[in-house]
């Protein structure tokens, strides 16, 4: 079985550096053997990749593409928390927050892109519990933002 970085690399994925924190807080958090890691916008090489509200500005196809990012940003974190991606047993627990239209009700559909994205460069660890949440605004005018528990070796 390939790792992570591995699989990565065979879907033509680059990890992105870590982006760092915007306001009080760390990328990530670990107590035992889980990571947390904050919540991680669709950041790319220092730009945001999209705002607006979906169902308005932003389509759900490209907020979906845009959770991918997010949780992209989420691996790169986990790394630099655990040095190398094969000590991660299991992504445990992901939660998507979807800046919504009043109108607009796919939440779920959106943060798939971050779930497959996870389930692609994981496998079967990368199969979690999951929370897909519509709010009003989120940092920056964003469309998404994903954060993630991680189990570690």
């Amino acid at each position: 079985m390939s790792t992570p970085e591995e699989r990565m690399r065979e879907m033509g994925i680059e990890l992105p550096d870590l982006v760092p924190p915007v306001a009080s807080y760390v990328p990530t958090a670990r107590t035992g053997s889980l990571v947390y890691t904050a919540g991680q916008v669709p950041m790319v090489k220092g730009k945001l990749g999209a705002t607006g509200k979906v169902g308005a500005e932003i389509s759900p196809e490209e907020a979906a593409r845009q959770a991918g990012i997010c949780a992209l940003n989420a691996i790169a974190a986990l790394k630099a928390e655990v040095g190398d991606l094969s000590r991660v047993v299991r992504i445990v627990k992901v939660v998507g927050f979807v800046a919504s239209a009043p109108d607009f009700y796919g939440q779920p559909q959106v943060v798939n892109g971050a779930s497959d994205l996870l389930a692609e460069v994981f496998g079967d660890a990368g199969k979690h519990a999951r929370s897909a949440v519509g709010v009003a605004v989120l940092p920056h005018d964003v469309p998404v933002e994903v954060e993630l528990i991680a189990e570690v070796q």
